[in-house]
């Protein structure tokens, strides 16, 4: 009865909205604002999914409370040069009585997820950009990056075939239309993809790899093109192959896929501008039938939704699928449009369901886009407030325009390398995510924090309403973020704790507590400052 009612309520909606798919739109947070309008809170409600859910975190041992017994050390990025630097130790005392309560607390008893890791997107572009560095600054920067005694990246995305950030379109099956998937290959890839990958791997081999598609061969869609327009439903079995024979050519190519999502933006046309392929829910859950006996004898995962926060409903409502829920535990989220506290919601009804942020990144053209640490640290400590166990940015590198790029967006790269000289520059998204990815280890449990109102974080653009710009919506305007600090903290396997501080004002002294101690922080402008102790 109410999978019938919500199917009822999904062709309104989308009859209802058919027409917001017209404008004429140049901003991808303009563009990605039409997916699912509506659609996410409307479906949440006819679950009874309030969306400001709360999800009880299981209950460890009070024994895992213990005081810190050793001085925090620290680690430093700020405004004034300091990149990863080593900074005073910190002395902890006993709480006096009656004191005021602390700029941030640390509670190891109430744990939430725990942490797969970070990282970006192998795309096209960003692999081709990397190959035009010589051999030995490619190992050396992919060694920093990756490597877990340097930056400690340990995710990564791939698209399957071409996405906007490609050096051409591209599946791997172009041309008339071959059912039988005699002419695919991955042969594209060998030249810079699948080596790049693979150095990677070198430099960690515990790399966690998944793919995402932007579109099935054109021959597939309506639109007999891989720029819009959707599968036509008869093609679906062909194309649940088309995945298996990726991730078998990938693993003979000595690299594991480990899950993929169904879709990239799984409800965003892009207005044909680009690779993009929309699915209803009902042949999403097609696919997805068609295509979990066949992966799983590889072991490879099945993501659902790859979109944006405001569609929680959707991924409710597939959840809720019997024959989705029989290989799908697992949702990929976007940060684009919407809140992280939708998230939450999804975790409320499916307590089991793992989920990853799996896309975000900055606009190449912002004049901060090399500075901008504190706004992505304030986004970070937003989105692991809400659950998602790994954070993946969007383009690995790309050149000082943003380049390779057959799509409409000004996405810029993880890092940069310019296009003539060859050098590396790294971003202020860069050092953010490395900030984390070093602090929080996979395997580490991410546990309450809480400033001196009881708040924990939760932090989207969407909501401060910042100049929209091609991909930067996620990241929070330091104008939003300079009365407050913004926190993240987790336990390490070893039982040592972790605390990141995101500053991104003037500076100031903070306090910090943790299990009846107290230490006072002194943060400078515009800073991430990482405490370890035990």
């Amino acid at each position: 009865m109410l999978s019938g009612e919500l199917n009822r309520l999904g062709w309104r909606l989308r009859e209802l909205f058919r027409d917001y798919r017209e404008p004429i739109v140049t901003t991808r947070r303009e563009v990605l604002k039409y997916a699912g309008l509506g659609m996410g809170a409307a479906a949440a409600s006819a679950l009874g999914v309030p969306l400001n859910a709360k999800v009880e975190a299981p209950k460890i041992d009070t024994n895992d409370a213990q005081a810190p017994t050793k001085p925090a050390q620290t680690e430093v990025t700020d405004k004034s040069g300091k990149r990863l630097a080593a900074g005073a130790d910190i002395a902890w005392t006993k709480v006096a009585k009656k004191a005021a309560p602390a700029d941030v607390t640390v509670d190891p008893t109430k744990p939430a997820q725990t942490i797969l890791g970070f990282g970006a997107a192998f795309t096209d572009a960003s692999c081709f950009t990397l190959s035009r560095l010589s051999d030995n600054d490619r190992a050396n920067l992919l060694h920093a990056m990756f490597g877990q005694d340097q930056h400690a990246l340990s995710v990564g995305r791939i698209p399957i075939g071409a996405s906007d950030y490609s050096t051409a379109a591209y599946s791997y099956d172009d041309g008339a239309a071959d059912p039988e998937l005699k002419r695919f290959s991955v042969d594209h890839d060998r030249d810079y993809i699948l080596p790049t990958l693979r150095a990677a791997l070198t430099a960690n081999p515990d790399l966690f790899l998944f793919a995402s598609p932007w579109s099935p061969p054109g021959w597939m869609k309506y639109s007999n093109s891989m720029l819009g327009g959707n599968i036509r439903p008869e093609n679906i079995p062909t194309y649940a192959h088309y995945f298996q024979k990726f991730v078998e050519a990938y693993a003979a190519a000595g690299v594991t896929v480990r899950a993929v999502t169904t879709q990239n933006e799984i409800d965003a046309d892009q207005g044909g501008r680009m690779p993009a392929c929309p699915w209803p829910e009902e042949d999403e859950e097609r696919l997805v039938a068609a295509l979990g006996p066949l992966l799983e004898p590889s072991g490879t995962k099945i993501w659902t939704l790859d979109h944006n926060y405001n569609l929680f409903g959707r991924a409710l409502d597939q959840l809720s699928r019997p024959r989705i829920r029989k290989y799908v535990n697992t949702v990929a989220w976007h940060g684009y449009v919407g809140s992280p506290e939708m998230m939450r919601s999804v975790k409320e009804k499916f307590p089991d369901v793992e989920m990853h942020w799996t896309e975000g990144g900055d606009d190449y053209k912002f004049p901060d886009y090399l500075t901008n640490w504190s706004k992505w640290g304030a986004t970070f400590a937003g989105i692991l407030a809400n659950g998602p166990q790994s954070i993946t940015m969007w383009n690995l590198a790309l050149d000082e325009r943003g380049r390779p790029n057959i799509g409409p967006f000004d996405c810029g790269g993880l890092v940069q390398i310019h296009s003539q000289t060859k050098e590396i520059t790294r971003t202020g998204l860069y050092w953010a995510l490395v900030h984390h990815a070093r602090a929080f280890r996979r395997g580490s449990v991410i546990v309450a924090s809480h400033d001196a109102n009881g708040d924990a974080p939760a932090v989207n653009a969407a909501l401060i309403g910042q100049p929209v710009s091609s991909s930067t919506v996620t990241a929070t305007p330091n104008n939003a973020t300079n009365s407050r600090v913004y926190h993240a903290a987790a336990k390490n396997p070893d039982g040592s704790m972790v605390l990141v501080l995101t500053n991104s004002g003037d500076a100031r002294e903070v306090t910090v507590a943790c299990a009846g101690l107290t230490a006072k922080v002194a943060l400078t402008a515009d800073s991430i400052t990482t405490l370890r102790w035990s």
